[in-house]
């Protein structure tokens, strides 16, 4: 998982630069915030994925993960492509990083100290 953060993190790092050098004037003014959005929530959560990784949090990890595919990646196509309907998607991205906070709070609480 830690791994898994960590390449997550220069991913999104990447696709900060791109959205700001190389898309910028490209895509609708509209979607550049989009794309924004996406690689923010990316990096957000990729260096709490390397957290997770480090105390063993899997499920979190899992989670963490699956959110970063779903709602980050959703972001990206729907900023590339104009495709609207994909903005349906990213909620459950939403729903799985929820959830991995909560799997993270759990695993937190449950840690002796």
């Amino acid at each position: 998982m830690s791994v898994a953060g960590a390449g997550l993190g220069f991913l999104g790092v990447a696709a900060g630069a791109f959205g700001a050098h190389a898309l910028q004037g490209r895509l609708a003014p509209d979607l550049l915030p989009v794309w924004e959005t996406a690689a923010r929530y990316q990096l957000m959560h990729a260096i709490v994925l390397v957290f997770a990784g480090w105390i063993g949090a899997r499920l979190a990890g899992r989670l963490f993960t699956a959110g970063i595919v779903i709602f980050s990646g959703s972001l990206y196509l729907l900023a590339l492509t104009g495709t609207r309907w994909l903005g349906a998607i990213t909620p459950l991205g939403g729903l799985c990083l929820l959830a991995g906070w909560l799997a993270l709070a759990w695993k937190l609480a449950r840690t002796p100290r």
